[in-house]
């Protein structure tokens, strides 16, 4: 009889992904236990607290470099800083979504059966406390995120791809106002997501198959057997390549790259504004992170192989993401293709085959998750007696109504345009100058070029707020309460150092910058 052996579990290391995931079931107590006045307060600081508490584990965790949970979860460089990043960007969605000072009730529905466009549902929007369900959701999510870049093999990465993204289907389909187009995104991105999960699980089954050629390994999905199989086996290339087709398909999707992006538009619209910050600054990251080991770990071997595809699919990207986000007449969805077009930037830093590249990659990921919230805060803001006033139309003359938050709006679109002084500069500069150095000159006369266009619809947003008239239709900005105050102001101030003085986030980008193989 086989004696059945467990494997070695480093709490320390795995404190983190523990204390989201136990605090999101405390969530659910909560949601069961605490008198229904007393939840949001509650959940928003148990949320809150336990953000910090993982925070504090990765940053002690700070000098572990090992493979831990029977060789499925690495606790590495480039997974606390991307772990640290998440839980960060995380802690302003957060404040974001807690805030019920900027529309009362909150951003989120009352009661989510309620039948869209009904009596009922206009007499919710007028006012009820949302749903506090959405933290235990919020911290699911979060840690599923966490376990998404530290997996060291392609089913624990399937798991926790699952784990993050059932819980978003659902926050985005939690719209206070607008609820059909809340829920027509929700069930948009369920069924995308599905498939892309699909494709994903499949093409690990394709790997898998792939490795059991190796000689004197068994068969797996561990980023150590798939690597060894690239270079070793002596099985059919095919395999190889329509498994990493498909993993690539899952992860590209969350990673909003084209042609995998024709959710990202309709979600950021329909899903709450913070849930969409939350998605853009958190998601991205967890899907980049996982592309990145998935790539400099797993495939290092089959860089040859994969660069031009991905190359490909990363100059399509910043293509569809700067022309469309052109023709785009709502604030949300030029901010998704916006978040499209720096897809793009990003994968020429993932295939940037350097320290370097994994550098700039991650710190592209910090500074373009506190630029997005920032922008997503002041989106919240500008409102009338409807909700938020998302038309770009809408916004002509908000310069002269509130120039303290046109400013602040101005500066994040400058950002993200890339002009010296801002984070948006130093993040373009730390992947593209990797990727010139490696031999990508292409991709960077893409991305040079993309950035280009793609800064024609920023200014014309910052034209439109400072040289058109205020009229009738002109919204009002609202005074944001301390949540939101809080991370918009951290949001803007990091893109201001993050420009200025990058140093000392670059040298701990450069220091993290080592998988565990």
């Amino acid at each position: 009889m086989t004696e059945l052996k467990l494997p070695s579990l480093d709490y320390a290391a795995l404190a983190p992904i523990m204390i989201m995931l136990g605090t999101a079931l405390l969530g659910v107590l909560v949601e069961a236990f605490v008198p229904r006045r007393s939840r949001h307060v509650v959940q928003l600081t148990l949320a809150l607290l336990a953000v910090l508490a993982a925070l504090t584990m990765v940053v002690l965790n700070a000098d572990d470099r090992l493979v831990t949970a029977g060789q499925s979860i690495a606790v590495d460089g480039p997974t606390l800083f991307l772990q640290g990043a998440i839980l960060v960007l995380a802690a302003m969605a957060l404040l974001l979504i807690g805030d019920r000072s900027v529309e009362r009730g909150g951003a989120f529905v009352a009661q989510a059966a309620v039948t869209a466009e009904s009596a009922d549902d206009r007499k919710q929007a007028e006012g009820r406390n949302g749903l506090t369900e959405v933290y235990p959701l919020v911290t699911f999510a979060i840690g599923g995120m966490l376990i998404f870049v530290a997996a060291n093999d392609l089913l624990t990465m399937f798991i926790a791809l699952e784990v993050f993204s059932l819980p978003l289907y659902l926050l985005c389909a939690l719209a206070r106002r607008r609820r059909l187009l809340s829920q027509e995104a929700a069930m948009k991105y369920f069924l995308l997501g599905a498939y892309a999960s699909a494709f994903f699980l499949f093409g690990v089954a394709l790997i898998y198959g792939f490795t059991a050629g190796v000689p004197g390994r068994s068969a797996g999905v561990d980023f150590a057997t798939v690597n060894a199989a690239v270079s070793e086996s002596p099985a059919s290339p095919v395999l190889l390549f329509a498994g990493m087709a498909l993993l690539a398909i899952g992860l590209l999707f969350k990673a909003a790259a084209a042609p995998f992006h024709v959710w990202t538009p309709d979600v950021y619209q329909g899903a709450p504004t913070p849930v969409t910050g939350f998605m853009a600054a958190c998601t991205k990251v967890a899907a980049f992170g996982a592309l990145l080991r998935v790539f400099h770990v797993a495939f290092e071997g089959g860089g040859w192989d994969f660069t031009p595809v991905l190359g490909a699919v990363a100059v399509l990207t910043m293509l569809v993401g700067a022309v469309l986000a052109v023709t785009q007449t709502d604030i949300k969805r030029l901010l998704a293709y916006s978040s499209i077009a720096n897809a793009g930037y990003l994968l020429v830093g993932v295939l940037a085959p350097s320290r370097d590249g994994l550098t700039g990659t991650m710190f592209y990921l910090v500074a373009y998750g506190f630029s997005v919230l920032a922008a997503f805060a002041v989106v919240t803001l500008v409102r009338d007696a409807d909700g938020e006033a998302t038309h770009l139309s809408r916004w002509a003359g908000l310069g002269q109504r509130s120039p303290f938050y046109a400013g602040l709006f101005t500066f994040i679109l400058l950002a993200f345009a890339g002009i010296p002084l801002t984070s948006g500069f130093t993040s373009k500069f730390a992947v593209f100058g990797p990727a010139w150095e490696s031999g990508h000159v292409w991709l960077v006369v893409a991305g040079v070029l993309t950035s280009m266009v793609l800064a024609f619809p920023y200014l014309r947003v910052v034209v439109m707020m400072w040289l058109s008239e205020p009229g009738e239709s002109t919204p009002t900005v609202t005074v944001p309460g301390g949540l939101t105050s809080a991370a918009l102001m951290v949001g803007v101030l990091a893109t201001l150092a993050l420009g200025v003085a990058p140093g000392p986030l670059l040298d701990l980008a450069t220091g993290a910058a080592e998988f565990v193989r």
